[in-house]
């Protein structure tokens, strides 16, 4: 090996293992620098053995069985540096238009000693050892985690790096360390300004100690992190040199597009495949268990013979499944259900009995899909010994483990390639599309891209969980709460989500996030939930449970402010005494929003606060409603408090699309099932929030020292709240399920709202059952 082909690794010894000539050599040395051919340097050498340059190259050096490299000191696979292709970084986490590439290069750069505009990154590959992320305890992007977890990791995987390439050049100028330092990928002797070029260091830097303890920059320092930085996939995107996931095409490519049972749960009985075989440029007709799909030569051959195929579904047993039947399942579950206890703090009855007033409400919530820009699309090639597949995921591993599993293959002979993705939201959390593409693929002996239409993407969508809440109050005098009662019934997205399921009786947490734990002082407080799983297919949606459960207490909040007549603003200061940082955004947002200046009749604004993710965020949301029942967004202010940020640009960005991906869903949109269908199709009933829709969004970033919070869900988390509190500013009228009605908000101030003033005092349901999902039994499913 020359050593224009050395490249600086950080690999642990258990990777080592004999390959071929077509494979990398695997490095070994526990946390070291060491040296082979790296996936870039080795482009050309990879060419002309006749191979391209992809992450399978990566793969082969960071193989399973290596100790967990998410650690400052065992920093395994995050960086490489070789003389062909300078600076690379390896990002464990996947870019689906949060700016993750650019927030965690930035913090292994600051510590590195690298600028912006001297390095590239590529996604990681599958591999839990090297890239299990320390808040989910696995390889996964999602619930806003990514930054707070790599925030110590990755500076720490840096620093280490920088150390040792100061150490190598010290030695080779046979000077003490400490008259050395390091700027732009370069070290320098400060005395002589002799300088050494980070790819020239490194088979010295390979013999150099690995330090054991480092002393990281403080924010003082700090001379990119806080900084608003450019992205750095950015410029691919604008000139359209960026790879999503369905822009892939290896050679011999042929594209299908599938259709599954569209009663959820129905399977294939049979088809006429004639007509679909008798178009041009089609090539191949394949069925599975529950859906058929037809592949050409383009989308446009395949997409008319999925049309002309003669199909006969068997629509199993959710042909009578309605969104009625669904609601009244989910009340029952709310009545009778077995609640899980997750808070229960001070004497809550006892208050009640005491109580100045008494309010309570129902909050119902629907089914929400995920409509990503992207729609769904593996690309898979399976042969005997191996399976390839170029996907865009938030898992790869879960990717991974399932196509080994569907093709028949261990996972080390699946080679997941990770793209952009356009438009995660949770979506691409679940990967049971890649299995359905495998099983595909392996019915044919060419690569074959799966591409959903966005009909298919909407109607087999895994959906956000419907939910009904029963909430209430007790308070005093001053119309503030003595305690608080939070009833929560919905289907588990945990139970369903990991491998073993979730036991009844366990609680799942992400049900009550963003419920069981407020920012407000509340003497008594009670906090259960019901589960009461659909049998329709959830998951996870951009907020996760603080989307559900944030709305239901910012709201009734509001209704409590109102009730007592105080401002609403006013009277949530009142209960933050012990949160300052939850006030002081607060603050910060009534006084950007203007808050308390008058408005004209048929306008006005709401607000909303929540601690999710680690961050505090307040909005304000301004709006008028005409005589017909429209809405028209006028302004939108977020401020959030995410503690120490790494590029404000990207946090501003994040706010600003998660506030409008919350008001379009509070605006337009719901998941209904008639016949065991979904009835939406397309972004013509399950719309977008279109340009001119969109009012002046404002943010503002608070400075802060605090451990960064999560921020890329906390948008909208607080946008549909602080949009129903406008609604009743505006109008007078408390909606209390989305997305809001408009009818009923024609002739805004010809009614005005009653609250109840009663309430069950004991928290617990009039009658227990054993086993909640039985409830969609006895509704008549």
């Amino acid at each position: 090996m020359t050593r224009r082909d050395s490249v600086i690794r950080l690999i642990d010894p258990a990777a080592l293992a004999p390959l071929s000539r077509r494979q990398l050599v695997t490095s070994c040395g526990g946390f070291l620098l060491s040296f082979a051919a790296s996936p870039l340097a080795a482009k050309a050498h990879a060419k002309s053995q006749g191979e391209e340059p992809s992450l399978k190259k990566i793969q082969s050096e960071t193989t399973p069985g290596s100790h967990k490299g998410y650690d400052g000191f065992k920093p395994a696979g995050f960086i490489r540096i070789s003389k062909p292709d300078g600076i690379v970084l390896i990002i464990p986490n996947v870019e689906m238009g949060q700016e993750v590439y650019t927030a965690e290069a930035m913090l292994i750069a600051e510590e590195l000693e690298v600028g912006l505009d001297q390095l590239r990154v590529i996604p990681a590959p599958p591999n839990e050892d090297l890239y299990t992320q320390p808040i989910l305890k696995s390889q996964s992007t999602g619930g806003s985690t990514s930054v707070r977890g790599a925030w110590v990791p990755l500076r720490q995987a840096g620093a280490v790096a920088r150390t040792m390439l100061i150490g190598a050049a010290a030695a080779q100028w046979n000077v003490p360390t400490s008259e050395c330092f390091a700027k732009r990928a370069v070290v320098t002797h400060r005395p002589t300004g002799r300088t050494l070029a980070y790819p020239d260091l490194g088979e010295a830097a390979f013999r150099q100690p690995v330090p054991k303890q480092i002393t990281l920059k403080s924010p003082d320092q700090f001379e990119l992190i806080g900084k608003p930085l450019p992205r750095i996939e950015g410029p691919s995107k604008v000139n359209g040199t960026a790879q999503f996931g369905i822009d892939v095409a290896p050679p011999g490519m042929k594209i299908g597009t599938v259709m599954a049972c569209p009663t959820l749960g129905g399977r294939l009985i049979d088809f006429d495949d004639r007509s679909a075989r008798a178009i041009p440029g089609v090539r191949d007709v394949v069925r599975l268990a529950d859906a058929v799909c037809v592949i050409g030569d383009h989308f446009w051959a395949a997409q008319q013979g999925l049309r002309a195929l003669r199909i006969r579904w068997d629509d199993g047993p959710n042909r009578d499944l309605t969104t009625e039947i669904l609601e009244n399942a989910l009340k029952a579950a709310s009545e009778h259900g077995k609640p899980v206890l997750a808070r229960n703090q001070g004497d809550v009855s006892g208050a009640f009995e005491r109580a100045t007033k008494k309010l309570e409400a129902v909050y119902q919530l629907p089914f929400l899909a995920h409509a990503t820009m992207e729609p769904i699309n593996v690309t898979v090639h399976v042969r005997p010994d191996a399976c390839e597949v170029w996907v865009g995921t938030q898992v790869p591993t879960r990717a991974q483990n399932i196509a080994a599993k569907m093709s028949g293959l261990r996972p080390d002979k699946v080679i997941v390639h990770n793209y952009l993705i356009g438009g995660g939201f949770g979506r691409r959390l679940t990967a049971e599309y890649v299995g359905q593409a495998v099983a595909i693929a392996k019915q044919v002996s060419y690569p074959v891209k799966i591409i959903w239409t966005r009909q298919e993407d909407i109607h087999q969508d895994l959906y956000r969980p419907a939910y009904y809440d029963r909430i209430s109050a007790a308070t005093g005098p001053d119309g503030l709460p003595i305690a608080w009662i939070d009833h929560i019934t919905g289907g588990s997205v945990m139970g369903r989500y990991l491998p073993q399921g979730l036991a009844q009786g366990q609680l799942d947490t992400d049900a009550v996030e963003g419920a069981a734990e407020l920012p407000y002082d509340l003497p008594a407080i009670h906090v259960d939930w019901v589960r009461a799983d659909p049998p329709i297919p959830i998951s996870w949606w951009r907020g996760v449970g603080p989307t559900h459960n944030v709305f239901v207490v910012e709201s009734f909040m509001d209704e409590l402010a109102h009730a007592a007549g105080r401002d609403p603003v006013e009277y949530r200061l009142a209960l933050l005494k012990q949160d300052p940082r939850a006030a002081n955004v607060l603050k910060i947002a009534a006084e950007m929003a203007d808050w308390g200046k008058p408005l004209p009749q048929g306008a006005g604004r709401g607000i909303a606060l929540h601690n999710s993710f680690a961050s505090y965020v307040a909005s304000v949301v301004e709006i008028s409603v005409a005589p017909t029942g429209e809405i028209a967004l006028k302004r939108i202010v977020g401020v959030i408090d995410c503690g120490q940020c790494v590029n404000p640009d990207g946090i501003q960005a994040q706010m600003e699309g998660g506030m409008i991906f919350g008001l379009t869903a509070a605006l337009f949109n719901k998941i209904t099932l008639r016949n065991g269908r979904v009835e939406q199709n397309n972004f013509n009933d399950y719309r977008m929030m279109r340009m001119n829709d969109t009012p002046p969004v404002e943010v503002r970033v608070v400075t802060s020292r605090e451990a960064p919070g999560g921020v890329g869900e906390t948008g909208t988390v607080a946008a549909m709240p602080a949009l129903g509190n406008a609604i009743f500013a505006a109008t007078g009228k408390r909606l209390r399920r989305y997305p809001f009605d408009t009818n009923a908000l024609q002739n805004p101030h010809a009614d005005r709202t009653t609250l109840s003033q009663s309430v069950p005092v004991a928290p617990a349901p009039k009658e227990e059952l054993a086993d909640s999902p039985s409830l969609f039994l006895r509704a008549g499913l």
